[in-house]
């Protein structure tokens, strides 16, 4: 598992990337990730292109990126998942809490 992280050059738009498992061993590097780079941050992208694993503390992660970045409010979208990734998302209606694009 590995989590890095880019943002754009305005500085406005911080890109998450998560290789392999996204699963509770996945917490502090996450939670680091956007806090830790966050700082006048207005947009999230959570970049799952090498994702293979999804798991319930994942979603619960993603949830705690939507309250940090403002809640109903938050701008953060889903991009790149595969399709089992993008199956439990939908299961979990994630898609009316997260712009989700393939």
């Amino acid at each position: 598992m590995s989590i890095t992280t880019e943002r754009s050059g305005d500085g406005s738009e911080l890109t998450i990337r998560i290789e392999g498992r996204f699963d509770f061993s996945s917490h502090q590097a996450f939670r680091h990730a956007y806090e830790g780079e966050g700082q006048g941050v207005s947009r999230y992208v959570i970049d799952m292109r090498d994702t293979t694993y999804l798991d319930s503390s994942a979603l619960g992660m993603l949830l705690l990126l939507r309250d940090y970045a403002g809640g109903e409010k938050a701008d953060v979208r889903i991009i790149n998942c595969n399709g089992d990734v993008r199956r439990i998302l939908t299961v979990s209606n994630f898609e009316q809490l997260f712009q989700i694009d393939d």
